[in-house]
């Protein structure tokens, strides 16, 4: 029996659930639109462990999504996850952002745009397909109206994240399916922390570091 401690805190959703063998047993989110997660995620925590009736010592692992997305909230995220797991003397999982976000859409066809805002009309994109197979690599772009263009002739795109607010005022296109109000989330977590956990593929407490894509700046050429 594998119980991890999934920690999402990448975007203003302040969520967190408890798995068992990769199913979610309890989950606990604020899905507003302003981040709590330095007066929330303890709570939250002791909550979720409390409902299920699970001690602190009975936890496996903490499982942290690892970004990108908000540098403050990733931060108070992953912090939390090596504290608890330096007490509690267990592995720290690290599950890729938008990776669980794609996890939202469940489709026969076409291909899933996992997208989180940035700053402007910026966006942290990654293209996964209908199986969730990363086919794009993770990446920070300015979005313009032909942006996805190859995906869009090829079949139905599925657009979520909070980035996708402006992604639709740019793209018109029959193929464009755009999921609004979705954020990542803990529960997407569960089977991909499991799935890790079990060969294995954990983190340097010590050494890691959030998944913040910042290395990107776009500045528009001097004329």
């Amino acid at each position: 029996m594998a119980l991890i401690l999934n920690i999402e805190t990448a975007t203003t959703n302040c969520s967190v659930s408890l798995s068992k063998n990769g199913e979610t047993l309890i989950l606990k989110e604020d899905y507003g639109a302003n981040y709590s997660h330095a007066e929330r995620l303890h709570v939250y925590i002791d909550d979720v462990l409390k409902e299920a009736k699970v001690r602190r010592e009975d936890i496996e692992a903490i499982a942290i999504s690892k970004g990108p997305g908000s540098y403050t909230g990733l931060r108070i995220g992953v912090s939390s996850a090596k504290g608890l797991c330096y007490a509690l003397d267990i592995p720290l999982v690290s599950v890729a952002t938008l990776t669980a976000l794609a996890y939202q859409v469940n489709v026969n066809e076409g291909c899933i745009v996992s997208m989180l805002d940035a700053r402007r009309m910026e966006v942290y994109s990654a293209v996964f397909d209908s199986n969730h197979k990363q086919i794009r690599d993770t990446q920070a772009q300015i979005l313009e109206a032909d942006a996805f263009h190859n995906y869009l002739e090829k079949g139905k795109v599925y657009f979520i994240g909070n980035g996708v607010h402006k992604t639709k005022t740019l793209i018109n296109h029959p193929n464009a399916v755009f999921i609004e109000g979705k954020l990542p989330s803990a529960n997407e977590m569960s089977a991909l922390a499991f799935n890790k956990f079990k060969i294995s593929d954990m983190e340097d407490v010590a050494y890691f570091e959030p998944y913040y894509l910042k290395d990107f700046v776009a500045l528009k050429p001097k004329s």
